[in-house]
């Protein structure tokens, strides 16, 4: 008997038309770390009382898709999944800002060893979460919400584009600057940037149906946290005094041809924490909130290298 490993798995995805017409060919591989993707079911219980105590009744309702994608960041192989978070198409000048059509997904999970595919419909993610840390690729985590899924003993793939041969990026080949765009401060004394996008996508259950047949969604939030060495009272002041900023992060591969950056042109900083941790060096941890910027006209912008 064969049981199923991780190192014979594989996640491929297409594009849909729409939300509910699953892509049939032209599908990708994704490089991944872990997945957590699975159906789930709201479930309905009788509330009938019986006098021997035991329920008689036990219903499976709504379905919808959840789990996480998690992954290196690199060029090129996750911009349909960033540009499905951001509600928007990278544009011919390489930049993607943030949106307001959703995109959807199929992804197919692939247990080639015991021939067994688990087919995703109707996904996009929910959040997007990176975090960009010394000793550690740019770990990014797309929390994904999807429509129904199907199991199947044959793939629904067909030919599948390879991934790239792009290299994870680091946080040795990029930088960060504070304060301004373009003309900021370059800070050097950062230990760590992270931060969540949140779309707040949820299914919209209808009578006649067990899957849904749109997803709504919110308004676009972005929170933050900047942990640096305390070294001077800057950012400590502009939490302090309400001033707003901007940080600008630039991440790459150790060719340092393939950059991508991230800006946030508009952000507050909602703390200024400096415990006294160990005997080492005290760091300043600043969480932050991303807000639209009218010159921008954006709260959040990736440009990728060309």
């Amino acid at each position: 008997m064969t049981f199923s490993q991780g190192s014979r798995s594989s996640l491929t995805y297409g594009v849909q038309s729409d939300f509910t017409t699953p892509a049939s060919s032209n599908f990708t591989n994704i490089p991944i770390k872990t997945h957590s993707l699975d159906l789930t079911k709201e479930r309905l219980e009788g509330a009938d009382i019986q006098e021997d105590r035991m329920p008689r009744v036990d219903r499976h309702g709504n379905r919808s898709n959840v789990g996480s994608i998690e992954v290196d960041l690199r060029k090129g192989d996750y911009d349909d999944l960033i540009e499905c978070a951001m509600l928007n198409p990278f544009g011919s000048n390489n930049e993607v800002t943030i949106g307001t059509t959703p995109q959807f997904l199929t992804i197919e999970d692939a247990a080639n060893d015991v021939a067994q595919f688990r087919l995703f419909t109707g996904m996009t993610p929910n959040t997007m979460e990176m975090s960009i840390a010394p000793n550690q690729m740019v770990q990014t985590t797309f929390g994904m919400i999807g429509r129904n899924m199907e199991q199947n003993q044959t793939s629904s793939a067909g030919t599948v584009t390879a991934a790239s041969d792009n290299k994870p990026f680091d946080s040795y080949n990029g930088a960060i600057y504070e304060g301004g765009i373009g003309s900021g401060d370059l800070i050097e004394s950062v230990n760590s940037i992270n931060f969540t996008l949140t779309n707040s996508f949820a299914p919209t259950p209808v009578i006649g149906a067990d899957v849904s047949p749109h997803l709504e969604y919110g308004r676009s939030v972005i929170t933050g946290e900047i942990m640096t060495y305390y070294d001077n009272n800057i950012l400590i002041d502009k939490f302090i005094d309400e001033v707003e900023s901007s940080i600008q992060v630039s991440v790459d591969d150790p060719s340092k041809t393939n950059a991508y950056t991230l800006l946030f042109p508009r952000i507050k900083y909602n703390g200024a924490s400096v415990p006294v941790a160990d005997p080492q060096s005290r760091m300043i941890t600043l969480p932050f909130v991303a807000l639209f910027d009218t010159v921008e006209q954006t709260q959040f912008k990736i440009t990728r290298t060309v």
